[in-house]
């Protein structure tokens, strides 16, 4: 049985996830909060796993959760489960749908979309913020060594951005708050 909610859980997530990981984030949390794989807690420790991990995250978020829930199969039918909808999908606008995106009508729908995955994508990284920084939301108890954390990564990016004139790679915050996170946790 646990196959076949994988099966279908994931596949809804690749058939309706749009504008990357980020903007799927909250739709896999959805759906792992629906079948009550995993608690918010351990979710939030997916997340963060699966973003320090080389690869797609959705697809990683996607192995660590069949794999938590139904071993190498689970993993096996989780991760096909979300690649196989967008595989289907370029294909077919590869193939068939080709000459769509030189047409202006299309060229606008799609313009017309990117504020909405900025928007979801920037919602889901205040969200995760404020759940990691707040350690009970009822009380307002503010984790003061994640605020500590999140203040000196806000502060790098800046003062990266100021001298190089070019955002700072992800890859250097990613190693920067898990270095952090070590030392002061």
């Amino acid at each position: 049985m646990i196959y076949l909610e994988l099966l279908l859980g994931f596949l809804l997530v690749g058939c309706f996830s749009f504008g990357g990981a980020y903007g799927a984030i909250p739709l896999i949390k959805e759906v792992v909060m629906s079948y009550g794989w995993l608690s918010e807690d351990m979710f939030a420790y997916f997340v963060a796993v699966s973003e320090s991990t080389p690869g797609p995250i959705m697809v990683n978020l996607a192995t660590y959760i069949g794999s938590s829930q139904g071993g190498f199969f689970g993993a096996l039918i989780a991760t096909i489960s979300v690649i196989t909808p967008a595989f289907l999908i370029i294909l077919l606008i590869v193939t068939i749908l080709k000459r769509a995106f030189e047409n202006s009508y299309v060229k606008v729908c799609l313009k017309g979309i990117e504020p909405c995955v900025i928007g979801i994508i920037l919602a889901t990284g205040l969200v995760m913020m404020v759940e990691n920084m707040v350690s009970d939301i009822g009380n307002f108890e503010v984790d003061l060594v994640a605020a500590i954390i999140t203040a000196a990564l806000l502060i790098l990016a800046g003062i990266y951005k100021k001298i190089c004139k070019k955002a700072i790679p992800p890859i250097l915050l990613i190693l920067t708050a898990a270095m952090m996170g070590v030392f002061l946790y």
